[in-house]
């Protein structure tokens, strides 16, 4: 605490009122630990879309909104109705066929022995062989079309892709669905692991490269430690997490370049469209430290009063590059072992030390 006399008269007897005692520190240096903190978007690492294969009328929603579902749950049901009859067509289509690829390959079992013993020409039984390879090429082409209408019939019925979360439905039972609307059905976000999207500015990212080891971004990528993730609500998310992926190039509408980090969300805290900060964690082997309460704002920059020689009082702007506890972490402005007052100063000590420097 800073100790002075009151700004009153003083009972002594006329004179200037006697210096008030300002408790001082010096600065020193330290190690410490310092966290670079970004704005980060989370995303599943899958978001996907589910949209229909085929045109039809929704039967049946089989989930809500939000739920959890497992690969292979059903969710929606087109009406299958005109599908199915397309797959009886062609099934019929199949059958007759194979009945047309029997007769003839009957006729050309019945042709041959007659022109090995040359009682009928071979064009006969050329002709025959010809009807037989058209009729078992039919039986393929409609073995095919058959099969496509059984997969139609398959689309009728969508399933979960993944497990996940749904979200949105903006449909409804009896709505029409298909394959060229805009809009899906929902989209399913696999939240197994959660991916937190950040940028960096160009400066952040010549910093970057100076401070991590590795030839290549990938390989200071490698060195980097792990990060954490700290939510909307300022606390921090239990698990941490890598980065993974850092984009080719900067965006030049903005001078930024982007980054992944991945994290492990077993417990499903963490949902696509959350937002939070990465903190990036770094140590300075040699940092200048000024307590906080030594300091003060004028106009958005940070000053505290500096003791120089002949006792002299300069208050002298600072160079802040983060914080570590109640500390600013100071690259200018201040040398080591300059000796600062303990506490920001107001009332008639700074009137004191006004007058001493006037």
């Amino acid at each position: 605490m800073v100790i002075y006399n009151s700004c009153g008269q003083s009972n002594a007897g006329p004179g200037a009122p006697p210096a008030p005692e300002l408790p001082v520190i010096s600065v020193s240096v330290e190690p410490v630990n310092t966290y670079n903190e970004f704005t980060a978007a989370l995303q599943g690492s899958r978001d996907i879309e589910i949209r229909p294969q085929v045109d039809g009328y929704l039967e049946a929603i089989y989930v809500d909104e939000g739920a959890y579902v497992r690969k292979g749950q059903p969710l929606f049901k087109i009406d299958a109705r005109p599908y199915r009859e397309q797959l009886n067509t062609a099934t019929a289509v199949w059958l007759s066929a194979k009945a047309a690829l029997e007769n003839a390959a009957i006729n050309v079992s019945k042709l041959t022995p007659l022109v090995q013993n040359n009682v009928v020409s071979d064009v006969q039984l050329r002709s025959a062989k010809a009807a037989y390879n058209a009729a078992q090429a039919n039986v393929t082409q409609a073995q095919a079309q058959m099969q496509s209408a059984k997969i139609n019939v398959g689309y009728t019925t969508i399933t979960a892709p993944a497990d996940g979360y749904v979200g949105s439905i903006p449909f409804k039972t009896g709505s029409l669905a298909g394959k060229t609307q805009p809009e899906a059905l929902t989209v399913l976000s696999e939240n197994k692991e959660v991916h937190a999207y950040f940028t960096m500015s160009e400066v952040d990212f010549i910093n970057f490269k100076d401070d991590f080891e590795g030839a290549t971004i990938q390989e200071k990528i490698k060195h980097l430690p792990q990060v954490e993730l700290v939510l909307a609500d300022n606390t921090v998310y239990p698990v941490k997490g890598r980065v993974e992926l850092a984009q080719g190039q900067f965006d030049k509408s903005n001078g930024t370049i982007s980054f992944r980090a991945t994290f492990n969300n077993s417990s499903g805290l963490l949902r696509s469209g959350n937002t939070g900060k990465i903190r990036i964690p770094s140590q300075a082997d040699k940092a200048l430290l000024v307590p906080q309460e030594a300091t003060f704002e004028v106009q958005d920059k940070v000053f505290v009063y500096a003791l120089a020689d002949s006792n002299k009082v300069i208050g002298t702007p600072l160079s802040v590059a983060g914080t570590s506890g109640r500390s600013y972490i100071v690259t200018k402005g201040i040398k080591r072992a300059t000796r600062l007052f303990t506490r920001a100063l107001t009332g008639c000590a700074t009137a004191w030390l006004s007058s001493q420097n006037s």
